[in-house]
């Protein structure tokens, strides 16, 4: 069977990307005209949960609509930045200590014998219930915003950095010491590219979780940011502003995600190459 040249060509990258960009979009786009099409059928109460037109010109208000006019009008941009920089801060300490203590953990039995209990205790813990020792040592304000967020973040990034040094191939290691690699220098040759995979991973969910959190601390702990103005909403019967702010938080989220996989990428090739 003969193949012609245009069958034998691969893709194009940009058909390639033009696919992949109409998949992504076709879930949300058919949710989107199902739940409109719920609301404009009334099976979906509109005074409970508003139409997605609606949420859009609310969503313009709140972004574009002249300040002064209300609590919901032109303020979405210093909430949303308000929200980011929590994220970040909390999500760069959880980051820093948490791939530290891993790293601990999973190459030194003391460390492990140390640390990980403790860990381990205070994981299934809910973020909810530091919430009063937050408000009491740190007030109303960022730092109990940020101390909630780091703290709930911090144990994805420790339990994936763990297991990517603990799992490190014992062959890579004897290797390298043949090759004249000295104690020091194997968690920097050998422990950190083996486990770097693992440490972003635990990255990622660390900032899913700290989107998670900022709701769940601007809520009690300070008084701006997305979480806060969708509290503040429930209490105004502003149905359409809280499923504004849910979605601020989702693509803020999922840009930040975005971010760190293009992050994971860059930094190890080399894992995607041999996966390849």
């Amino acid at each position: 069977m003969a193949i012609s040249a245009a069958d034998a060509a691969p893709a194009r990258p940009s058909t390639r990307s033009g696919a992949a960009a109409w998949r992504r979009a076709v879930v949300p786009l058919l949710l989107l005209c199902a739940w409109q099409l719920g609301v404009s059928t009334r099976f979906i109460d509109p005074t409970l949960v508003p139409g997605p037109l609606t949420v859009l010109q609310s969503l313009q208000e709140w972004v574009a609509g002249p300040p002064g006019k209300g609590p919901f009008s032109g303020t979405w941009a210093v909430h949303a930045w308000t929200s980011a920089v929590r994220v970040l801060m909390g999500f760069a300490l959880a980051a820093a200590a948490g791939t530290v203590a891993g790293i601990l953990i999973g190459t030194s039995r003391v460390a492990a014998d140390l640390l990980d209990p403790l860990i381990q205790l205070a994981r299934p813990i809910p973020i909810t219930a530091w919430v009063p020792f937050s408000v009491v040592f740190f007030g109303i304000r960022t730092s109990s915003a940020v101390f909630l967020i780091a703290f709930g973040a911090f144990f994805p990034v420790v339990v994936n950095a763990a297991a990517g040094a603990r799992l490190t191939p014992r062959l890579l290691v004897r290797a390298a010491r043949m090759l004249g690699t000295r104690d020091r220098a194997l968690l920097w040759r050998v422990v950190l590219p083996h486990a770097l995979p693992y440490i972003l991973t635990g990255w990622r969910l660390a900032m899913g979780i700290a989107w998670v959190l900022v709701v769940v601390s601007e809520m009690v702990a300070v008084k701006s940011g997305l979480g806060f103005t969708l509290w503040d909403a429930y209490y105004y019967a502003r149905m359409d502003i809280i499923v504004c702010a849910m979605l601020s938080i989702g693509v803020l989220g999922y840009a930040s995600d975005l971010l760190l996989q293009m992050l994971e990428r860059r930094l190890t090739s080399w894992a995607h190459a041999t996966a390849a």
